[in-house]
């Protein structure tokens, strides 16, 4: 899938913005003109929400009532496909498909591959948990669509549960038959997500292994462990239940899986160098991009922000070399230095880039 054009409407900073693009787009501005902004509209028409904020309030631009986001695309068989995506303050958003509007955003998901490496990422290794199990979920759902479906019928229950256990908690009251309820369709959904999540892992570790050998020279070896509840859930519901009570939320379920990073055995989040650290964050989310690639049966969309200034030359050369070859599709790049951007570009690429000055 290729974007070949982009236009918004008071989206972040930008009251009107419209850009064609070709193979390798790189924007190039002072800090504060908008290229991450522009970035996160593309990243917009693949999620159906921002990069940076789960409130769509947030991304309409400030004294504005409405944003809107459209691209053209064009597949595989030169076949143009047309999206857009909209919001009027206190409406629903909406999203259509060469003009038909999806019944669900869900629907969306998977349409357009896409991968952002951006300074973001070094919460995969600094973060909570909920930054690793993000990464799962963004790859997982793009390819499987059963996936998605028990994640958000999970994380409804969840919250409803969890609505219930702080009801009952203020008002000294437990009903045992409700929350049995909502237990039931937490085991259930559980299931689905932890062998999914276990399936992917059992693949990602092979594309994970080459990326960061082909970063490092294989200096270490680098090692990714999902870390999940073990036995059964029902039986860990059912010994929480009065600590649940006492605290007003669910101590036990996929919601609280992590991940581990390990290199020659030891914890990278623990004793891991700053350049081994990023050598992970870059070889995870290289890895994300070809297993989504080989499961979609096409290249994602590719979007590099800011990585001159957050990874050192040697590491970005590296990957410039690698995702400009002809297994990587298009990408886009920031950076604050016209003079570096037009240094990284291959000279075979030249004749298909595009330098957007902002």
């Amino acid at each position: 899938m290729y974007l070949e054009s982009l236009r918004l409407n008071n989206f972040k900073n930008f009251s009107f913005f419209e850009q064609d693009f070709s193979s390798i787009n790189c924007i190039v501005g002072n800090n504060g003109v908008g290229k991450t902004n522009i970035l996160d509209a593309v990243y917009y028409l693949s999620f159906s929400k921002s990069f940076h904020s789960n409130n769509d309030l947030n991304t309409m631009k400030y004294g504005e009532d409405f944003f809107a986001v459209f691209g053209t695309y064009v597949d595989g068989n030169q076949a143009r496909e047309h999206y857009s995506c909209s919001q009027k303050k206190g409406e629903k958003k909406k999203f259509f498909r060469n003009k038909n509007p999806y019944k669900r955003l869900s629907e969306h998901i998977g349409k357009i591959p896409c991968v952002i490496i951006s300074p973001f990422d070094y919460m995969l290794i600094t973060g909570s948990s909920e930054y690793r199990r993000r990464f799962m979920d963004i790859v997982l759902s793009q390819t499987d669509n059963v996936y998605l479906e028990n994640l958000t019928l999970y994380n409804r229950s969840l919250q409803q549960k969890n609505k219930l256990l702080k009801f009952m908690q203020q008002n000294q009251y437990f009903d045992t038959l409700q929350l049995d309820i909502w237990n039931g369709r937490l085991v259930e959904y559980a299931q689905i997500i932890q062998e999914k999540r276990y399936k992917f892992f059992e693949s990602f570790q092979s594309y994970f292994q080459f990326f960061y050998d082909f970063i490092s020279d294989k200096k270490e070896t680098p090692f990714v462990k999902y870390k999940t509840y073990e036995g059964n859930l029902s039986e860990k519901m059912l010994e929480n239940a009065e600590k649940e009570k006492i605290l007003g939320y669910t101590l036990s379920g996929i919601h609280r899986d992590d991940l581990l990073f390990f290199l020659d055995g030891h914890n990278v989040q623990e004793i891991g160098s700053q350049g081994q650290q990023k050598t992970f964050i870059l070889a995870m989310k290289l890895a994300q991009y070809s297993f989504l690639k080989e499961q979609k049966g096409h290249s994602p969309l590719l979007l590099l922000d800011d990585i001159f200034d957050k990874f050192d030359f040697m590491r970005v050369e590296k990957i410039l070399d690698l995702v400009s070859g002809d297994d990587f599709g298009q990408i886009f790049l920031t950076d604050t230095h016209l003079s570096r951007v037009e240094q990284i570009i291959p000279q075979s690429k030249k004749d298909k880039s595009t330098i957007i000055r902002l």
